[in-house]
């Protein structure tokens, strides 16, 4: 299994690589790509899909991990991030990958053990299980590995009740 979890943004959006065998579960690449502000939405969701398109291929991903969207005050915003998540749909579709969705007070729930942790709750569970990250992560990395991580032990949960 290789997920490939991802916090999408117009401006950055996170994302994670795991890779998992029956012993371990190890993170290939993470990191977040920049969406420049000053170009197009056209161009955004252009590099947007390049980049993850690359990220699918390089490392052979079998599932990709989203949170579910929530609707702020920004409806605007609500909408263009359903092209990001447009894309990564049409890229689980193009290249047979499963694609697993959690609330947000779900990855907050799996990596804090409490649903309404804050960013920075959610941030120090995180590099207290990768103490090898740099301490300064942006969110949207940390977000991300939250939602890498909540795909990966969610799925070896289903594993663990089909036994």
């Amino acid at each position: 299994m290789v997920l490939l979890g991802v916090d999408p943004g117009f401006r950055y959006a996170g994302f994670a690589v795991a890779q998992k065998d029956e012993r371990r579960t190890a993170i290939a690449d993470f990191g977040y790509l920049y969406l420049p502000p000053a170009k197009s939405l056209i161009e955004r969701t252009g590099l947007f899909h390049a980049f993850f398109t690359e990220k699918v291929i390089t490392h052979k991903v079998t599932h990709i991990s989203l949170e579910t969207p929530f609707l702020g005050k920004n409806t605007q915003s609500f909408l263009k991030l359903g092209y990001l998540r447009g894309i990564l749909y049409l890229l689980a579709h193009t290249h047979s990958l499963e694609i697993y969705e959690f609330a947000p007070r779900q990855v907050k729930q799996a990596v804090t053990g409490f649903g309404g942790a804050t960013k920075e709750q959610v941030a120090a569970v995180v590099q207290r299980l990768f103490p090898k990250l740099p301490a300064d992560q942006k969110h949207d990395i940390t977000d991300a590995l939250a939602i890498t991580l909540c795909g990966i032990w969610s799925q070896q949960q289903a594993a663990f009740r089909l036994r």
